[in-house]
């Protein structure tokens, strides 16, 4: 069972980590965080929602979902980079104010984005008109139940986060942007046209936030305040990757995510003894009593407790 709940976490950290790079780039360009970036993950699931509901007819499947998914996909992902594109340039560009300013004017962008989203499709909770699959019967033996749809999130997460890295490493954009992350002043004296840099990073941010939104909605339901329900253990996972790093919200992501899944494995130790003899002192009702609805908690015990140790987080640099 331990390797279900291994299982469980890769699939649930590929949606934070999804998540996590998008926060992690607008604060590396637009230098304040953003408390918007959750709704804009549900802004994402619910343009997907609509766009599914309309071609969610088209013919063929891959890994168990329809192609119109994947189109909704796509459509969750402009949606979303759009509004998000809209409001920096309607409201914080607009706005000569500082990070902590901006931040405070974030928080209420994402009660409007939630309440215009409540106002549009209810408070209810929905999921997407897709099959319910049993799980994937190889993996059974192994205690591992996971569905075509886990392995889909997985592996387009995969792809999201290797297309963004080859954009960083080895384009004329994705290098711009890590000279602008490095010192914007310098990039701006450059010649560098840092307005064209920060409008990217918006479009790439929200849109792996839009994506990371459209796969939870597929991992879980749709609801108005499902992005919100995420948004301090991404702020955690950046924080503890390294505030400002890409990769380190990678990392941190993967991390907070496992951590988050693997929760219950503390209030069942005696799972432990299906290993056979090797502990034969474990009494069958060994465990501590914490459960699933603690993980949150002590994924951020062990962020506090690594940044005690290392202030910057994991990949962040000194200051």
């Amino acid at each position: 069972m331990v390797f279900d709940y291994l299982a469980s976490g890769l699939v649930f950290s590929s949606i934070i980590v999804l998540g996590s790079i998008g926060l992690s780039l607008i604060y590396s360009i637009a230098d304040f965080a953003n408390f918007a970036h959750g709704d804009t993950m549900t802004v994402g699931a619910y343009a997907a929602f609509l766009t599914f509901g309309a071609v969610g007819g088209l013919g063929g499947s891959v890994l168990g979902l329809p192609l119109g998914f994947f189109v909704a996909l796509v459509a969750g992902i402009v949606v979303a980079a759009v509004v998000a594109v809209l409001t920096e340039k309607v409201v914080y560009d607009g706005m000569n104010a500082g990070s902590i300013e901006l931040l405070i004017t974030s928080i209420g962008i994402a009660f409007v984005y939630r309440a215009i989203i409540q106002i549009g499709f209810g408070a209810d909770f929905t999921r997407y008109e897709v099959q319910t699959l049993r799980p994937i019967e190889a993996l059974l033996p192994y205690g591992v139940r996971v569905t075509q749809h886990d392995v889909a999130i997985v592996l387009s997460a995969l792809v999201l986060v290797g297309s963004l890295h080859t954009l960083l490493q080895y384009s004329d954009l994705g290098r711009k942007m890590r000279a602008m992350a490095d010192n914007p002043d310098l990039a701006r004296v450059s010649g560098i046209r840092t307005d064209r840099v920060k409008l990217w990073t918006w479009i790439i941010g929200a849109g792996l936030a839009g994506s990371g939104g459209v796969f939870l909605g597929l991992y879980n339901q749709l609801s108005p305040r499902m992005g919100f329900n995420l948004l301090l253990l991404i702020f955690a996972a950046v924080i503890l990757g390294g505030i400002g790093s890409v990769y380190g919200a990678m990392l941190g992501g993967f991390l907070i995510g496992m951590i988050n899944q693997l929760t219950p494995v503390l209030s069942d130790i005696a799972l432990l003894t299906d290993m056979g003899a090797l502990l034969p002192l474990v009494p069958d009702s060994f465990g501590i009593a914490i459960g699933i609805e603690y993980a949150n908690a002590i994924a951020f015990v062990i962020m506090v407790a690594v940044l005690l140790v290392r202030p910057n987080g994991i990949a962040g640099e000194a200051t």
